[in-house]
């Protein structure tokens, strides 16, 4: 089995940046605009996304998504139809990382078994559930090994040593390291205790390790390559969606995407 976020993190790595992973709630801001809204982002030079399950107590995010996810859930956006979106993509061709990013609620709702059986089945790489940490994710992990997917934790400035540690045992794919103690949304600049919380994370692990809450310009980008793998783009892509009719979203999207990963500077990400 392809493990596309090795790969993407190979590649990245030998082209001396980091990677850029934009986050959407799934089946947002219409129900069928997943797989427009992707394409869209990968032509911009996004590497990974990051398909949001909507969930009415998103309590890691801030208003942006909070919004977003309630419109999806208001138009009837359940988890079967975002695993039907992540089918969508992979028809259409598109084979960089997703994972699905949520809480745990609409797992346990939809089973677990049945749910990493059925997302793995339609093109999923791998899940970051915002509420579950390594040790209430007993039943869930080994499901996630043994569909040959990853399980993201996070990590905080706040993380202690014996929690980087256990996050650091168990981590695949990547960490998600965020870059302030709170919810998502932009913000102007990034952390000045961010390069010593990485720092921390890095002396326990050589997992890759990724950067998202925050981040919403090239020169956040810019910075978090000098010290991670990875940026995550959350409120700022929601915004970038919000801000634009349809018939100019993909144009909308296209342009950011371009803009924070510096394409229009040489940068020509691949979609493998």
């Amino acid at each position: 089995m392809t493990d596309r976020l090795a790969e993407m993190f190979a590649r990245t790595r030998a082209e001396g940046r980091p990677a850029v992973i934009p986050f959407v709630p799934g089946g947002w801001p219409e129900p069928d605009a997943t797989l427009e809204i992707v394409r869209a982002a990968v032509e911009g030079g996004a590497d990974a996304m990051e398909i949001g399950v909507p969930f009415s107590d998103p309590i890691g995010d801030g208003v942006t998504n909070q919004i977003a996810y309630q419109q999806a859930l208001e138009q009837g956006v359940t988890p079967p139809a975002i695993l039907d979106a992540m089918r969508a993509i992979r028809a259409a061709g598109i084979r960089i990382p997703l994972l699905l990013m949520g809480y745990c609620n609409p797992l346990f709702a939809y089973g677990l078994d049945r749910f990493v059986h059925d997302a793995a089945e339609a093109g999923v790489d791998g899940f970051i559930v915002v509420d579950m940490p390594p040790d209430e994710a007993g039943e869930f992990e080994p499901l996630v090994r043994a569909a040959g997917l990853h399980m993201v934790y996070l990590l905080a400035p706040t993380s202690t040593a014996e929690r980087i540690a256990l996050v650091a045992e168990h981590a695949s794919g990547f960490i998600y390291c965020v870059s302030v103690t709170g919810v998502t949304g932009t913000r102007s600049q990034l952390s000045d205790e961010l390069p010593a919380f990485l720092a921390r994370v890095r002396q326990q692990t050589d997992v890759p390790l990724a950067v998202g809450f925050g981040i919403s310009t090239r020169e956040h980008v810019e910075s978090v390559g000098q010290i991670a793998d990875a940026a995550v783009i959350g409120s700022a892509f929601v915004q970038a969606v919000t801000s634009a009719p349809r018939a100019e979203r993909p144009r909308v999207v296209r342009a950011y995407v371009e803009g924070i990963t510096g394409r229009g500077n040489g940068h020509t990400p691949g979609n493998g």
